[in-house]
């Protein structure tokens, strides 16, 4: 990710970067105004036009885009959501940047942490057969039940330390045909790791992945160059499984208290359905994998799983 030297240093431009992003996606008439006369250079709205809904001078507004002023107040920030039409994530994100580019000096990245406690280990088994994942804060996929890794089809072919969401969903061949509605399950990574992103821009797992991601997928970096950072944490979503068919659950993720910001993610389906007995299926067929036996990988020999 690009470093800009302003005196507000890397907290302060990320603070730009996301009121420029916000900015360009807005239409004049979105917000009330008239487009006006003449080709526009540049999508969305003017930064004259958005100072001037904010009720902030042009000058002000022009600072905090290129990072030379750090510590708006919290008005101002409030000002500019609401002329921004921010949901409430995003509210949310601009309030944290604005808190970050404030800060006298900067807090080292989080060092990646991949243990995953017991308990929470317990819970993925006993969760069965709703499959379910503990993903790290960039989506390393920490820990699973039979289900949660079958889900993915593919998923269990990589090493697990190259096991993550963002990754398989935007390089593995089986995913665009998993996912019923691909277009939302890439947005989502896309836009946690922004957000992630904007917090910890120089954390050392989170370039790492996003340098990989922006070299081999053109439309990662597409989507990434918007800075999007809205979420979903819960709803719907259907599959299409090689081999339990379509599928159509319910999902529920939940940030794990007293973790390195790691996460769990749980599919489900009601009692007596048809998606419910294709979980317990794929569950069974996952669990017959895992004691099936192999050919050790340097010899023909077969050893247990």
């Amino acid at each position: 990710m690009d470093r800009e030297q302003h005196s507000g240093g890397t907290r302060g431009t990320e603070l730009g970067r996301f009121l420029r992003a916000c900015r360009t996606r807005l239409t004049p008439e979105e917000v009330g105004l008239a487009a006006g006369g003449g080709r526009r250079r540049t999508p969305g709205l003017r930064r004259e036009e958005l100072a001037t809904l904010a009720g902030i001078s042009i000058d002000y507004y022009a600072r905090l885009e290129r990072g030379t002023e750090t510590r708006p107040s919290p008005s101002v920030i409030d000002s500019l959501a609401r002329a921004l039409k921010l949901e409430e994530g995003e509210r949310d994100h601009l309030r944290a940047l604005a808190a970050l580019a404030a800060r006298s000096a900067p807090e080292p990245p989080s060092a990646p942490n991949r243990t995953v406690r017991p308990g929470v280990k317990l819970l993925l088994e006993s969760l069965r057969p709703y499959p379910a994942h503990v993903f790290s804060r960039t989506g390393d996929m920490l820990a699973y039940n039979p289900g949660g890794l079958r889900l993915l089809p593919g998923m269990d072919d990589w090493p697990a330390k190259q096991r993550n969401i963002a990754r398989y969903v935007f390089l593995h061949p089986a995913a665009q045909g998993l996912f019923d509605d691909w277009s939302g399950q890439v947005r989502t990574c896309v836009n946690g790791l922004r957000a992630l992103a904007g917090m910890e821009p120089d954390a050392p797992d989170l370039t790492q992945l996003v340098g990989e991601l922006l070299l081999k997928s053109p439309e990662f970096a597409r989507m990434w160059e918007r800075y999007d950072v809205k979420g979903h944490s819960y709803g719907r979503k259907t599959f299409h499984h090689p081999e339990v068919g379509d599928l159509a659950l319910g999902y529920q993720t939940m940030q794990l208290q007293g973790t390195p910001g790691q996460c769990m993610v749980v599919y489900y389906a009601e009692a007596g359905t048809p998606e419910h007995d294709a979980l317990t299926l794929l569950d069974l067929a996952a669990t017959e994998s895992e004691h099936a036996p192999r050919l050790s990988p340097d010899s023909q020999t077969i050893e247990k799983a």
